[in-house]
């Protein structure tokens, strides 16, 4: 069976090189990987290379609920684009494409079945909005 694929971009008023940086250092993913103001990311780790690991917690602040985020790239071309594989063999690419010094950040992920494509769309959605704003302010 063939799986739903989901696409999420945002356009981010800063060049490539910024952006790619934000975007996978752990000491920029926490400030910016949750959905919404009442959660938050306390760690993040990210060995960028092919076969190397990605790992981060989200959490509601007030501990109600949370949970980590694994996956293992399968591909790496640095300020262009990146491909991992999620634990449960979902796969995602993320691509970076500059364009007079903004940069346009497509994420395409495989769907879960747990919650509607609209569910999952606007949350990925939610943090890469976050994501545009963190880099922006900073």
């Amino acid at each position: 069976m063939e799986k739903t694929k989901i696409m999420v971009q945002v356009t981010i008023s800063d060049g490539v090189d910024k952006v790619w940086g934000y975007y996978t250092k752990p000491e920029h993913i926490v400030k910016w990987n949750f959905a919404s103001d009442d959660w938050h990311c306390p760690y993040a780790s990210n060995d960028m290379r092919v076969g190397g690991k990605y790992s981060s917690r989200m959490e509601a602040k007030d501990g109600s609920f949370g949970f980590d985020f694994e996956a293992v790239y399968d591909e790496v071309m640095p300020n262009k684009q990146f491909a991992y594989t999620m634990l449960d063999g979902r796969q995602a690419k993320v691509t970076f494409y500059e364009l007079n010094h903004r940069t346009t950040v497509k994420v395409n992920f495989d769907a879960e079945t747990e919650n509607s494509i609209e569910k999952q769309r606007g949350g990925w959605q939610a943090i890469l909005d976050n994501f545009k704003k963190y880099t922006e302010s900073n």
